[in-house]
C-alpha cells in the first residue's frame, strides 16, 4: 500500500493527506494524515510535527490489519481474491472510525478522485495481504511445517 501511495506521490497524484516514508515532512499537525493524528492523541502532550511521518507509519503498520486478516481466515486456505473484500472493508472502516476520532472528514466530504485513489491503495494492501497468506500456507503445505491454528 505504501509503495502504491509513494508511486502516486512521485507522480503528483497522491491522495491529499497521504504521508509515506519518503514524502515531505508535515509542516503542522493540520496537514498530518489521520493515522499520525490517531497516534498523537493518547500521548497527551505536544508532539513536534516532524514526528508525524514516524507516527503515521508506526500506526499504519502497527494496527495489525494483517493479523486481523489471519484471524478472519483462521486455518482455512487463503485465496488471493479474499484480498479485495478485505481491503475494501479496511478502507470503509477507516471512514467510519476515523471521523469519530476527529482526525478524518466524513466520506461524503471527499471528491471521487481522492476516494478512488484511497480505495485503490487499500485494495492493493488487501491483495498483498491475501497473497502473502496464500504463499505462507502453500509454503507450510509443501515443507510440512506445522503451524498453530489461525496462524499463517
Amino acid at each position: 500500500m505504501d509503495a502504491s501511495l509513494y508511486r502516486r506521490y512521485r507522480q503528483g497524484v497522491a491522495p491529499k493527506g497521504s504521508l509515506t516514508r519518503n514524502s515531505p515532512k508535515a509542516e503542522s499537525w493540520d496537514n498530518a494524515p489521520a493515522p499520525a493524528q490517531v497516534a498523537k492523541k493518547p500521548l497527551g502532550r505536544e508532539v513536534p510535527p516532524g514526528y508525524a511521518r514516524f507516527l503515521n507509519n508506526g500506526t499504519h503498520w502497527g494496527m495489525g490489519m494483517g493479523a486481523a486478516y489471519g484471524l478472519l481466515i483462521g486455518s482455512r486456505k487463503s485465496k488471493l481474491w479474499y484480498g479485495i473484500p478485505f481491503g475494501a472493508a479496511v478502507w470503509a472502516g477507516g471512514y467510519v472510525v476515523l471521523p469519530r476520532l476527529g482526525v478524518h472528514k466524513e466520506i461524503w466530504k471527499y471528491d471521487v478522485e481522492t476516494l478512488g485513489q484511497d480505495v485503490g491503495a487499500h485494495l492493493v494492501f488487501g491483495s498483498a495481504t491475501a497473497g502473502a497468506f496464500a504463499l505462507l500456507s502453500q509454503h507450510h503445505k509443501t515443507t510440512g511445517t506445522k503451524t498453530r491454528k489461525g496462524l499463517a
